[in-house]
């Protein structure tokens, strides 16, 4: 079973290029489900059958594991046998009928005109990393970039003349991102400096971002950037990297883009996962209308 899970791993962060997060993520859950397992006598994979499963599932419940972490956890399973059974370690996939409870997708957490205003602004124009994190701040939001998109961003990705950055995204999938104008000026701003600073260190890096030493920024860094900016402004502290790439959805959804379009910039690979935006800005016209009512106007 250990063989079996570090070679799921392997595959994740090989082939699907999924982040150390995910990753560890992926391993926690059938970390679980291998002690389960072998205090029950199932210990090789091709001795789990959907009635030990049903069991895992119920053992999480009695555990006293939320509904969305007993999802969670048989994600990650359904995805460790559908793998078995592409490699031919087990004859049939056992979680094939297997009931998990049903979440409720919550709405993501977005910021409005004004307040993404004033965080893209926050960075200082007068030194070298703030001119970096302008041109971060504005590539994520105006781009729809996953944090580790940006971070990923090569000098040779990007293409100004034409506003758009090639972006490697969850599973080596690349797409074109149109970055924007406002995106394009502060990260030619950041050029101007990037090569000098760049030339200090004496070394070949492609990296677009840099750290303060002259190498790759980290996701983790990218995430204190924008903590340092929103505690700045003022804005929710729950707000996180990828609020940026929620806020672009939204924005974009509720100035009149298509769902299609809106798929295919922020790459997803179904539009069941664009969905969620069409409730949020639907929750959004609501909230305007009540508002507009409570204010007398009719």
């Amino acid at each position: 079973m250990d063989a079996w899970i570090d070679r799921f791993l392997d595959y994740l962060r090989i082939e699907r290029n999924t982040s150390p997060h995910t990753t560890k993520a992926y391993a926690e859950d059938l970390f679980v489900l291998r002690d389960y397992l072998k205090a029950n006598g199932a210990e090789t994979v091709d001795s789990v059958s959907g009635r030990v499963l049903r069991g895992f599932v119920a053992h999480l419940h009695e555990g006293g594991f939320a509904a969305s972490s007993v999802a969670r956890r048989m994600s990650a399973v359904r995805s460790f046998m559908k793998y078995l059974v592409r490699m031919e370690a087990v004859e049939r996939d056992p979680t094939q009928g297997l009931r998990t409870p049903k979440v409720g997708r919550k709405l993501p957490h977005f910021l409005g005109v004004k307040q993404i205003e004033s965080l893209l602004k926050a960075p200082s124009l007068a030194t070298p990393l703030g001119l970096r994190d302008r041109a971060i701040l504005e590539v994520m939001y105006g781009g729809g970039l996953r944090a580790a998109e940006v971070v990923g961003l090569n000098v040779s990705d990007l293409d100004l003349a034409q506003q758009i950055a090639r972006v490697r995204g969850k599973g080596r999938r690349e797409r074109l991102a149109p970055i924007g104008k406002h995106a394009v000026a502060a990260t030619v701003a950041w050029l101007s400096i990037r090569k000098p600073k760049l030339a200090a260190t004496g070394k070949p890096i492609p990296a677009l971002f840099l750290n303060k030493n002259g190498g790759r920024l980290t996701t983790r860094s990218l995430g204190r950037i924008v903590e340092k900016y929103l505690k700045q402004v003022g804005l929710d502290p729950k707000t996180t990297p990828h609020t940026l790439r929620h806020t672009f959805a939204t924005h974009l959804l509720e100035r009149g883009a298509d769902i299609r379009s809106v798929q295919e910039l922020l790459g997803h690979a179904s539009i069941a996962t664009t969905q969620i935006y069409t409730h949020l800005t639907a929750e959004r016209l609501r909230e305007v209308y009540d508002k507009a009512l409570s204010s007398g106007v009719q």
